[in-house]
């Protein structure tokens, strides 16, 4: 989506455009419109209300955002264990494990900008499957517009040595995109005998981030394999309980999450 609105020339407008498109702004004016509709065309005025009011209240409610998300995505399950990555190792070369930047966020409290909830997520994911597995960590990610101060990834290695104690091999801290994520990090992959790419970062970011990166591989004429390893993925089988079908503010956010990535791969980006 960030790499669809700089290619027309909208990121100033990008918080407008997502607000208008995302629920529950968007199915707020199809209620507006359903009621405007009332007095012209009940029937239809009616089923733009009663419609628009059942899809809000699903999207609010966890087993509602599950559902669009396999719909829409078909989200990758969690990698189980992670010392699978060493007992069946890549064909040929080393692996390497790359975090994929979420964003910055401003943090007052910090005197400056800092990695935003989704990063911090992926960046303490990876270091845990480096440390189990030994095998190298690295970030990829930089300044989107809007926000001053350090790059993601100069933020990434910060916090990854000084909190986790765990140092990145490198950053890539140039990208703005998923798709300049991929497009920087495969050229800095050309002088290393990597054989095996395990890719971090959340469940819904994952078909996204797989189609970028494996364009970028085959463009450079590479051949490194690609696994991802997503935060936050449901446990595929798991029961559902009554307090999945009741709303939430967590099921609303993945709700969004999960139209952004769609709409991202609609566009291309």
């Amino acid at each position: 989506m960030n790499a669809w609105l700089q290619a027309l020339g909208l990121d100033g407008l990008k918080p407008i455009v997502l607000a208008l498109l995302f629920p529950p702004i968007s199915l707020l004016l199809l209620m507006l419109a359903g009621a405007w509709w009332l007095r012209r065309r009940p029937r239809f005025g009616w089923s733009l209300l009663l419609g628009s009011a059942l899809v809000q209240i699903a999207l609010w409610t966890p087993a509602g955002a599950e559902a669009l998300a396999t719909m829409l995505l078909d989200p990758p399950p969690a990698l189980s264990r992670p010392a699978q990555l060493l007992e069946r190792p890549p064909a040929r070369g080393r692996q390497l494990i790359l975090v994929l930047g979420g964003g910055r966020t401003e943090a007052p409290e910090y005197g400056q900008v800092t990695l935003n909830a989704l990063s911090l997520q992926r960046l303490r994911y990876g270091v845990q499957i480096s440390r189990q597995t030994g095998i190298a960590l690295a970030f990829s990610g930089g300044k989107a517009p809007g926000l001053d101060g350090p790059s993601e990834g100069e933020l990434a290695r910060s916090i990854a040595q000084h909190e986790f104690r765990h140092p990145l091999r490198w950053a890539e801290d140039a990208s703005r995109n998923t798709r300049e994520n991929a497009l920087l990090t495969v050229r800095l992959l050309r002088d290393e005998d990597i054989g095996r790419l395990i890719l971090v970062t959340h469940d819904l970011h994952v078909p996204r981030a797989m189609r970028n990166f494996e364009r970028a591989r085959d463009t450079a004429g590479l051949s490194f394999e690609i696994v991802a390893a997503p935060v936050n993925a449901r446990e595929r089988g798991a029961d559902w309980d009554w307090g999945d079908f009741l709303p939430s503010p967590l099921a609303i956010t993945r709700s969004r999450y999960v139209l952004h990535e769609w709409l991202g791969l609609l566009a291309g980006a």
